[in-house]
């Protein structure tokens, strides 16, 4: 276990992390199509993009979820995460603010693990969900 661990009786249902906000850029995509060879022309070539019926370019999935990523591990602590589930509810756009949601739903202790049950999700500036997911982290 990490040294940062959550507090398991510090922290009680509804605590929720710090939010962590980030505007979406033409740049993160060209980027993170590089660093994940992720090449799918609907995230970095509007012509294409605009060919298939969309406004033009959007966000990888994967880099919005790995946001969300940041602010759980940042919460429960590097190493203290068990589980990390996601799913992909709308596209992102270049221009949105994305801000991250962590909140404790409960904790427990199952084979001697003080666990922490965590809802979260990434909303834009409308609040619409982008990724919505659970996450599990151990505390000390």
């Amino acid at each position: 276990m990490a040294e940062d661990a959550l507090n398991f009786d510090d922290v009680a249902e509804g605590d929720a992390a710090e939010p962590r906000s980030h505007t979406l850029t033409r740049t993160d995509l060209v980027r993170y199509s590089g660093a994940s060879g992720d090449f799918n022309p609907m995230h970095t070539d509007d012509v294409a993009a605009r060919e298939a019926g969309l406004p033009g370019v959007f966000g990888h999935g994967m880099f919005t979820a790995g946001l969300l990523a940041t602010a759980v591990t940042d919460y429960v602590g590097i190493g203290n995460l068990r589980s990390y589930r996601v799913r992909f509810t709308r596209q992102t756009w270049p221009g949105e603010v994305l801000t991250t949601k962590v909140t404790v739903t409960g904790k427990r202790v199952e084979d001697g693990e003080k666990l922490v049950d965590l809802a979260c999700e990434v909303v834009n500036g409308d609040g619409e969900v982008k990724v919505a997911g659970s996450a599990v982290g151990v505390a000390s």
